[in-house]
């Protein structure tokens, strides 16, 4: 049962990880901001509840040496990934296009502005500068949300609220409302009727969602979502996959697409979609975000 104090010590805990530490973004030098950033890492202390699980899931899987250095590192690896993605937000409350510019490597491009589409990407890398570049770039896209009153926020009000803003600044970033995945499909109709784009991060948990199929996924049966990929073969509308990196010797960032055209058939379209996210996943395994939920992704 937790005490007073256990409350007061995760406040504590999501106030430094959440916004003190990554919040730091805001106010240093980048180059000066990710250098400190590898030194935090190196403490385990941070994100110590969810690093530990997806070092552990890795490793039940094969993804990681069983050698006490290669564990150290993919832990301090997985562990900046997130410090990073929490920096995003405040980097994107306080930075320009221009800084998107310097510090975003772009490797291809926008589907066709004006159009009705789809565009998918994963929880792999941090993915908030995706999101300006698209609006810099014609699209206006809509994201899909998961709801912000999970059970999961009970008894975390600053964890509550930074996800709160952090939606809100997703909204602010593509100059257009979020849609809530647990409300109406009307609002998604509704864009796509406008010539509008809808914007979905795919690889949740199957659980989480009413609809799924298999794939395979790094070398295994994986349950995935496909509403939004049944929907964009359903209606033909033209789907584009996007990831966003981060170079972990640098701290830069990079924006890769893939234009999958007009997709026709579900089961094809799906494993097509999860095989790019496989590859990135393989090239850089600490960087994808739901390691610690694999026994909801995979099967067996």
């Amino acid at each position: 049962m937790r005490t007073r104090l256990d409350w007061w010590r995760l406040q504590a805990r999501d106030l430094l990880e959440l916004v003190l530490v990554p919040g730091l973004a805001a106010v240093l030098p980048w180059p000066l901001c990710f250098k400190l950033f590898q030194r935090l890492v190196r403490w385990d202390w941070f994100y110590r509840e969810a690093a530990t699980a997806a070092l552990h899931q890795a490793c039940e899987r094969g993804w990681v040496s069983a050698d006490a250095s290669s564990r150290r590192e993919w832990g301090r690896a997985r562990r900046l990934v997130t410090m990073i993605d929490h920096a995003d937000f405040y980097l994107a409350r306080s930075r320009s296009r221009r800084w998107m510019r310097r510090h975003l490597k772009v490797q291809g491009a926008w589907p066709e502005a004006g159009r009705a589409g789809v565009l998918c990407t994963f929880h792999w890398g941090a993915g908030m500068w995706a999101l300006r570049h698209a609006a810099a770039n014609g699209m206006q896209a809509h994201m899909l949300v998961a709801s912000l009153q999970g059970a999961h926020f009970a008894g975390r009000p600053i964890m509550h609220a930074y996800a709160k803003a952090r939606t809100a600044q997703i909204a602010r970033e593509l100059h257009g409302p979020t849609i809530d995945t647990a409300a109406s499909l009307r609002p998604v109709l509704d864009a796509l009727a406008e010539q509008r784009q809808i914007m979905a991060v795919v690889d949740v948990p199957a659980d989480a969602v009413d609809g799924s199929l298999e794939v395979q996924l790094l070398g295994a049966r994986a349950s995935v979502p496909k509403g939004l990929l049944r929907l964009a073969v359903q209606k033909k509308l033209p789907l584009t996959l996007f990831i966003t990196g981060i170079d972990l010797k640098t701290g830069e960032r990079f924006l890769h697409f893939k234009p999958m055209g007009v997709p026709t058939d579900l089961q094809a379209l799906s494993q097509e979609v999860f095989a790019w996210l496989d590859g990135y996943i393989r090239e850089q395994p600490p960087a994808w975000h739901f390691w610690s939920e694999a026994p909801r992704f995979f099967r067996g």
